[in-house]
């Protein structure tokens, strides 16, 4: 409570203590006391009776006074701060430090001496290392003194962010598998800049602040977890951190950060949906602008386009292109927009093995993917136009024409062999179930049961189709659909996927009501948790048994059925006469 004052000559509880302990007279002793070390103002003197005789305890005036000068002085401090030139005024409060740190541990003064620090650009090193060796005080000074330190100790700083990003995986994963399930309110639903105000992206950037060096660290970090885990969504953190640098126009970071004009191009892009002609040009001048001898860059941009939110954007445009083309009579290969979509997917989908390889080179595009896949989606497109039209013709003269049903067997080897081709592919059955193409949707749905890297029993698609399925709730009362959807897509994961299990349990909870109670009892059956199964599949399976007993028909109640035959009153036999 008193650490530090003996260093500046000021008495303290010991020294009370010592001058009561030795004393003969303590009355006069405390008064002699109090009267070297009160507030020394000659007009005080006939002012403290007065205080006593109000009933005001000494204590109490001595600390009004204290707390009203502390706060005096935090108020000079951030003013000296400001004031004069920039050297002057370092110096001032580099003086001040040196006469007020002792008294750092001291609760009252502390706030003071931290005050001091934070305006300080560069504490003295020697006063940074008693601050990271106490543990209290560390946690009690300002994020500027933080930054210092941090700067120089990176598995502290490590330890500060790592809580961070377990926490941000963890707001992603919850999203992806919330209970609402919606086609209009999905994971990519909010905007670009509502993510950024989220609570890790926000301290992460008030961590940083405007220091180079941290804001290197934090990449390293979100490099290093992504080639460890896989997980995308460090990818999607390192756009977010970026572009929340630059709402606060910290140029220090930006003006450095080689992938800043590319990232603020893409959110645009992300935050409309679509890549329009003006930015794809744009984008495309960034990549074709990356010189000789800076092929590192592209590893970073690799992970910016790797980001859920940029794929996205990137299959969400490429689908709508592909439409365009279909209605111009164009193929892919005569059309540089489409070409750059593919370029930016490719490039993105190949962040982990670049980074990984420490290759840094695009990946080439393979033609069959122009050539020979996406002229294939194109005739399902017209297909589907076509079977439309057939359907308005009148009918008197033909029969019903039925809907093509067969799969092309390239289709399906594209979707397990070609990563892009795959990622397309599963955009294109999203759109079908979307637009409510019940015939497409079943007619391609077989082909996910194998895919490229399991891409199809991935989150994000599990998550997306859900949501797309609840415009075909209607269907779920067909045999033939639960059958194609269920039993021969879902349920071939269940088993060995556990994040398969929570979505269909999710999907199941929403459109319970919908499905038939024949087909709804035996897939309550199928999914029925093992032993081995997690928490959050246990807790989903609940809640649809309660749903599904609260559905049940309360058993009539059987009530006997009162006898129609009344009991006849005897009647006395006349006496015989």
């Amino acid at each position: 409570m008193y650490a530090g004052l003996q260093e500046l000559g000021v008495a303290n509880g010991e020294d009370l203590k010592e001058t009561l302990t030795n004393c003969t007279e303590p009355l006069k002793a405390i008064e002699q006391f109090q009267t070297e070390n009160g507030v020394l103002l000659p007009s005080l003197q006939s002012a403290l009776p007065f205080l006593d005789l109000h009933g005001t305890p000494r204590l109490e005036f001595h600390q009004s006074v204290f707390d009203e000068l502390r706060e005096k002085l935090l108020e000079r401090v951030s003013a000296i701060a400001l004031e004069g030139k920039v050297e002057e005024r370092y110096k001032k409060l580099e003086d001040l430090l040196e006469k007020s740190f002792s008294l750092v541990k001291m609760p009252s003064i502390q706030p003071v001496v931290m005050c001091v620090m934070k305006h300080l650009p560069k504490v003295p090193e020697k006063k940074l290392k008693l601050v990271m060796a106490d543990k209290d005080l560390y946690k009690a000074c300002a994020v500027e003194v933080k930054r210092q330190i941090w700067q120089d100790n990176q598995a502290l700083f490590g330890d500060e962010v790592s809580p961070l990003l377990k926490q941000y995986i963890l707001e992603k994963e919850n999203v992806l598998f919330s209970s609402d399930i919606s086609v209009l309110h999905n994971f990519f639903s909010p905007s670009p800049k509502t993510r950024r105000q989220g609570e890790v992206v926000q301290k992460l950037t008030q961590m940083i602040g405007k220091n180079v060096k941290l804001y290197d660290m934090v990449l390293q970090f979100l490099r290093t977890l992504f080639l460890r885990t896989r997980n995308i969504h460090y990818c999607t953190l390192r756009a977010e951190l970026l572009m929340s640098l630059h709402d606060l126009e910290i140029s220090e970071i930006c003006t450095v950060d080689p992938c800043h004009k590319f990232t603020w191009c893409l959110d645009a892009c992300i935050r409309e949906k679509f890549v329009d002609n003006k930015r794809a040009r744009e984008l495309q001048g960034f990549l074709d602008g990356v010189k000789k001898g800076q092929e590192q860059v592209l590893g970073d941009l690799s992970m910016i386009l790797c980001d859920p939110f940029a794929i996205n954007t990137l299959a969400l445009s490429t689908i709508r292109h592909m439409q365009d083309l279909v209605g111009q009579d164009t193929l892919p290969r005569e059309s540089p927009d489409m070409l750059l979509l593919l370029r930016m997917l490719s490039l993105g989908q190949g962040a982990w093995d670049m980074i990984d390889s420490q290759v840094f080179k695009e990946p080439k595009m393979e033609v069959e993917l122009i050539t020979r896949f996406l002229p294939m989606l194109m005739s399902f497109v017209v297909d589907d136009q076509t079977f439309n039209v057939d359907q308005k013709l009148p009918s008197e003269e033909k029969g019903p024409i039925p809907y093509p049903s067969t799969i092309p067997e390239a289709f399906t080897k594209f979707l397990q062999e070609n990563r892009i081709a795959c990622e397309i592919g599963l955009y294109y059955i999203l759109h079908i179930t979307k637009q409510r193409n019940k015939n497409a949707f079943l007619k391609l749905l077989p082909a996910l049961v194998e895919t490229f890297s399991d891409l199809a029993f991935g989150d994000i698609f599990l998550h997306l189709l859900t949501g797309n399925l609840t415009l075909l709730g209607e269907e779920f009362a067909l045999e033939d659909f639960c059958t194609s959807l269920f039993d021969n897509f879902f349920l071939t994961a269940c088993s060995k996927k556990e994040n398969v299990h929570r979505h269909v349990l999710r999907l199941l909870l929403h459109l319970h009501h919908k499905v038939a109670p024949a087909k709804l009892e035996s897939l309550q059956k199928a999914l029925e948790p093992t032993k081995q199964s997690g928490e959050a599949v246990k807790e989903l399976y609940n809640q649809l048994t309660e749903k599904l007993e609260l559905r049940k028909p309360s058993p009539a109640e059987v009530t006997e059925t009162p006898s129609m035959e009344l009991p006849l009153p005897t009647v006395p036999t006349p006496a015989s006469r």
